[in-house]
């Protein structure tokens, strides 16, 4: 990934603004922060998204255009927002891995009363801080941003830098990240974080590995990954999902969960016609035994 800030965070940072615009009785979450790091036409589209008839048609635009990305982006923010809250009713920490322009640590009541480490490249890492110094003057939350490459930087030697405490359970997000890994970097990351204190959890995103393998076997794939391609941000790992609860389970990692996106499109009562296009992306949970 190139060393500037990444152009599918600035898109997931879009998609929760657009589901943040609707009223409050039909939209499944609130991101108050995710506005400030849309820029370009991107912007110019979420402003007149924020009236309800143009909100419609920029999200038919979005779903023709990359169909299912848009739902995706919000069941995966969606889901992991629910997990997280109640995860951190044991663990004490909160570890964002590849954090983007996530916000959680500053919109979830309950990552508030914990310490939260946000590790993301350089280039994302220094545009997100210079945003929230910026906008939302609440850089003096319990928050520690650790600049890191997981290609080339093992996930404890960055935390060793941070003053993370191993001897307390934590609770891991991994959102959109593997994705974009070498199997080697995916390998070395699991392993780290199952050597974590017992009880810690993992929540994860990941692709299936047949949409790399066999990408015309799935609707809209190869468009897709044409595009992010030219992004610069290609994909390159991912998990068939008949084998994923073995393969943490040599990672001293126990499986909890394994959906697609359209099992948590579903539960929200959304169109499941919205979806079509992702049934390729997955969420899975994973927690530390002991």
């Amino acid at each position: 990934m190139k060393n500037r800030a990444s152009l599918t965070a600035e898109y997931m940072a879009l998609f929760r603004a657009l589901e943040s615009s609707r009223p409050a009785g039909t939209r499944l979450f609130q991101d108050p922060y995710a506005p400030f790091f849309i820029h370009a036409w991107r912007r110019l589209l979420y402003e007149a998204a924020r009236l309800r008839p143009c909100r419609d048609a920029v999200e038919w635009i979005f779903d023709h255009q990359s169909p299912g990305a848009r739902a995706a982006g919000i069941a995966r923010t969606k889901w992991i927002d629910d997990e997280v809250t109640g995860a951190l009713r044991s663990c004490s920490q909160l570890v964002l891995l590849g954090a983007g322009f996530d916000t959680r640590a500053w919109r979830l009541p309950a990552a508030g009363e914990v310490r939260t480490y946000e590790l993301d490249h350089p280039g994302t890492s220094i545009v997100k801080q210079a945003v929230l110094r910026a906008h939302v003057h609440a850089l003096d939350r319990q928050v520690e941003f650790v600049t890191v490459d997981f290609n080339s930087e093992t996930l404890t030697d960055a935390l060793k830098r941070s003053g993370f405490d191993r001897a307390l359970p934590a609770c891991f997000i991994w959102e959109g990240v593997t994705n974009y890994l070498s199997a080697e970097a995916v390998d070395r990351t699991l392993r780290q974080v199952g050597q974590s204190a017992a009880g810690s959890l993992l929540l994860f995103t990941y692709v299936h590995r047949g949409v790399l393998d066999r990408p015309e076997s799935f609707f809209g794939a190869q468009k897709l990954l044409s595009r992010l391609r030219s992004y610069g941000e290609p994909w390159t790992f991912g998990f068939y999902p008949e084998e994923l609860k073995q393969y943490l389970a040599v990672r001293n990692l126990r499986l909890i969960e394994d959906l697609c996106v359209a099992d948590v499109w579903a539960r929200q009562s959304r169109r499941p016609s919205d979806i079509r296009g992702y049934e390729f992306y997955r969420l899975a949970s994973a927690r530390v035994p002991g």
